[in-house]
């Protein structure tokens, strides 16, 4: 007759479960573990360390920027820039053209406030970006669209607003009234300053009879 085996001794558990994790029993931490996050209620520790609010929490844990301006430069790789565009004969003499009858417009401060001329001006802003290779090569058209203050023939610079545009990088005109550059004189063909005898009876007839700013 054949004698029954006796049940092998069983091992002792090296893991136990916890939340879902196998945790060692050998983890230093293992007491402090099970007890779970310590609860203050209504203690001094609660009264002087009442619990945050989730939203300022999350400022605790916001990304910290440890280089400085990294990510404006990395965003700045996604700006496109362009080639200046060169303008031909006709587009240069027709914007020469514009910009002498805005001169003859605003030619003194008296007629820049009575005539009050709004434009759009588009013209180029060179590449700037130190960490771009567009930097003096390539660059933006912009556009600013304000009251015309003055046209300087002598230094070739625009006055709109605050901005000061110089001749060279303007690509395009428009205002807002087209009328304004379909009044046409011999004089705007020159950059001079207009004949005071002959404008002076034409420019209160601009000021009374079209608001330019309208």
């Amino acid at each position: 007759m054949t004698q029954a085996q006796a049940p092998a001794a069983l091992e002792e558990p090296k893991y136990i479960l916890w939340d879902g994790i196998l945790v060692p029993l050998e983890f230093p931490y293992l007491n402090a573990l099970l007890q779970g996050r310590p609860r203050h209620v209504m203690d001094e520790f609660a009264f002087r360390h009442p619990p945050m609010e989730r939203g300022k929490r999350a400022k605790i844990f916001s990304a910290f920027d440890a280089l400085d301006g990294y990510g404006e430069n990395i965003e700045g790789k996604n700006t496109v820039y362009t080639d200046k565009i060169t303008l031909d004969e006709s587009e240069q003499e027709e914007l020469n053209r514009r910009l002498s009858v805005l001169h003859h417009l605003t030619y003194n401060s008296r007629t820049a406030k009575i005539n009050r001329v709004t434009v759009t001006v588009r013209y180029y802003v060179p590449c700037t970006d130190e960490f771009s290779f567009s930097r003096g090569i390539r660059g933006q058209y912009e556009d600013a669209t304000g009251v015309v203050r003055k046209v300087d023939m002598e230094n070739q610079k625009i006055m709109i607003n605050r901005a000061a545009i110089s001749f060279d990088d303007i690509l395009s005109i428009a205002a807002k009234d087209e009328r304004v550059f379909q009044f046409q004189r011999e004089a705007f063909s020159s950059c001079g300053p207009p004949d005071q005898a002959a404008w002076s009876a034409e420019e209160k007839t601009w000021g009374e009879t079209i608001d330019f700013s309208s």
